[in-house]
């Protein structure tokens, strides 16, 4: 952002370009629902109102009251004004202009884009995006023509104002007579005129100011306060009423909270427009007591995968708000998990570091992950459907805790669903899957890859396919880690069928006869093309698990696959790459007729140049990069001209 003006105390600022364009959609964009925008602001000010609370706590020189905390709405209907005030921790000069001038956030861009899409399609759809990015404040110019907003900072001497139309300007304003406002913040909002059919309400109606924040915000701890009207005897009076229970739905008994409650507690918190997938109470009683209210969302957030994203929940103390993003009490695996917890014993000077060490978080975080995976084993019994929209979702994330949380690896093994070769495009658990194996079958097979396609496609499993046996589909880049970790479900152990020896004919008579007879056959070939593409292989064997392409690459047991090897160079880790093995056909024309030529001392040139097509076309045919494909597709066109 760059000033444009400047005066003694004002400067005018133009929004950044993405900001301006997220601005212009909201306002001209249609929305199913325009009175989210005060749930948004209050829900502003009840943080600032928690951030002030902690704040005394922590720091004892800071002189403020904080025996009257709230939210008042105080409308003009002449001027036809709403302002949503509250005295709570406020905003420095610098904050306004980083937090509100600005939208902060990582991925803008393709949140336009997504708007953009949505206008194009579904209006209603609009709405949700706003939700599901939480850009909060900015809800306010769809109802509004001008925003005013007026802060001072607790225990700070200047205050500032700060307004916007926003079309692309707005302006930053030191107020001279900062000793006359008070610490918080107040957002004046100029209300556009009523219009029924855009579903634009009259917010300065008492009844419609009192109904919005009975459905969005009842359960706001701090009073929301309205100033009101009574005439009698030709006197009218004005008093502030408070307007919402300030009942904490966690510490509520379940069955006395309706879902709706339930619902937009959930967007209160996470700011998402959509409902949650699913709700997740939790009390403890005895030595250690504390309370917890979990959502699983209906849809991941667009920072799921984003480093510096902020997670975790919402932490209190004997109902004092003490941190959003709690990361202590949800492992990473679990970061899309939204909520409050709020615990009876721990002190309320407590730091994120004392956070890590404390024994009674870790007995939280413990409780509170098995109950969040016994709920998803719930749902995947109960209402299949939310299940697999959630895996849908969540599921690549899930898995990630099959490395980082061994002790509840097996639970998370019973929510999991993967691709397999038994339904084009339902899911399979495991459990399903072994109840579908053979009597004597004592691995879960399994195959990695980017692509299903590439992964159906490939060589290793024609043997697997002819013979009716099941194989895993994983394509996500964290399979590629889980399953080297793992070992086992069930006492089945987890077998790629790409790596070691694979024994699927049994062991009678004429199978071990012709498996003598080729091995005799082919060995002059299997030493000469080890010889000729060593710096590629480190073996040449027959194969038993192809039927129609002519040969595979195969790693060792124990060996790393490429692609993970790849993932830890990426990351900067020296993993060499291993040398693979190539299982020749013994059954395909291209082997058997490369073996006739090279017995009977056909071109050498060429016999060398087909050995390296063979090589090169086994790993194209498992989805892996060509080392030369210039080199290749020469010697490709090559052969091919010389067969005409």
């Amino acid at each position: 952002m760059t000033a444009q003006t400047q005066t003694t105390q004002t400067e005018t600022y133009e929004f950044q370009a993405e900001a301006r364009q997220l601005l212009q959609l909201m306002v001209h964009s249609i929305y199913s629902n325009k009175d989210v925008f005060l749930r948004e602001l209050i829900s502003n000010a009840s943080d600032a109102l928690d951030k002030l609370r902690l704040e005394a706590f922590r720091n004892k020189d800071l002189e403020v009251e904080i025996d009257d905390l709230h939210i008042d709405l105080e409308v003009d209907r002449a001027a036809r004004t709403l302002t949503v005030r509250d005295n709570g921790i406020g905003m420095s000069r610098d904050e306004v202009v980083g937090l509100i001038g600005t939208i902060a956030k990582s991925g803008t861009a393709e949140l336009i884009q997504k708007l953009r899409e949505a206008k194009n399609t579904d209006g209603a759809a609009s709405a949700d995006l706003i939700g599901q990015f939480g850009v909060g404040f900015y809800s306010a110019f769809m109802v509004a023509d001008t925003v005013t907003l007026v802060t001072k900072k607790a225990g700070q001497a200047e205050a500032t104002r700060w307004s916007s139309d926003g079309a692309g300007t707005y302006t930053v304003e030191t107020i001279a007579d900062s000793e006359s406002v008070p610490h918080g913040t107040a957002v004046t909002l100029h209300l556009k005129p009523e219009d029924t059919e855009d579903q634009l309400h009259d917010y300065t109606d008492e009844r419609t100011l009192r109904d919005i924040v009975r459905r969005y915000s009842d359960f706001v701890t701090w009073p929301i306060r309205l100033e009101t009207e009574k005439t009698e005897d030709g006197k009218t009076t004005r008093r502030w009423e408070t307007i919402n229970s300030r009942k904490a739905l966690w510490a509520r008994p379940k069955d006395e909270v309706s879902e709706e409650e339930y619902r937009e507690f959930y967007k209160h918190i996470s700011h998402d427009w959509l409902d949650p997938l699913r709700t997740i109470t939790v009390k403890a009683e005895g030595t250690f007591e504390y309370q917890a209210l979990l959502f699983l969302p209906s849809r991941a957030p667009m920072d799921l995968y984003y480093r510096d994203a902020k997670r975790g929940v919402q932490l209190y103390v004997k109902r004092v708000f003490i941190m959003d993003n709690c990361e202590a009490l949800i492992p990473d695996y679990l970061r899309f998990v939204k909520g409050v917890v709020d615990a009876q014993d721990l002190s309320l000077n407590v730091s994120r570091e004392i956070l890590q060490q404390d024994r009674h978080i870790q007995l939280m975080r413990r409780r509170l992950v098995k109950k969040v995976l016994g709920s998803i084993k719930e749902m995947m019994a109960d209402d299949r459907g939310r299940y697999d929209t959630f895996w849908r979702e969540f599921g690549r994330v899930v898995k990630e805790g099959l490395v980082e949380d061994p002790d509840n690896r097996k639970a998370i093994l019973d929510i999991a669903s993967f691709a397999s070769t038994h339904h084009s495009e339902d899911l399979t658990t495991l459990r399903d899957y072994l109840d579908r194996a053979k009597d004597d079958q004592e691995h879960i097979y399994y195959l990695t890859g980017a692509s299903r396609s590439v992964i159906e496609n490939s060589p290793h499993m024609e043997a697997f396919r002819a013979k009716g046996l099941e194989v895993l589909i994983l394509t996500d880049p964290i399979d590629e880690f889980w399953v080297e970790q793992v070992g086992e479900y069930e006492g089945k152990t987890f077998k790629s069928i790409a790596k070691g020896e694979v024994d699927l004919d049994g062991t009678d008579d004429d199978a071990a006869e012709q498996e003598k007879a080729d091995e005799e056959s082919f060995a002059a070939l299997r030493e000469w093309l080890g010889k000729t593409l060593s710096e590629h292989v480190k073996e040449v064997r027959l194969s038993n698990r192809l039927t129609t392409s002519p040969a595979c690459l195969v790693g060792d047991t124990h060996d790393l696959p490429p692609a993970l090897v790849k993932m830890y160079q990426q990351a900067g880790q020296e993993v060499p790459m291993a040398k693979r093995i190539l299982e020749l056909n013994p059954k395909h024309a291209l082997v058997t007729g490369l073996r006739d030529a090279h017995a009977s001392g056909g071109d050498t040139e060429a016999l060398t140049e087909t050995a390296e097509l063979l090589y090169g076309m086994a790993l194209l045919a498992e989805g892996s990069e060509l080392p030369d494909p210039q080199r290749f597709t020469t010697l490709l066109s090559n052969r091919l001209a010389a067969s005409l």
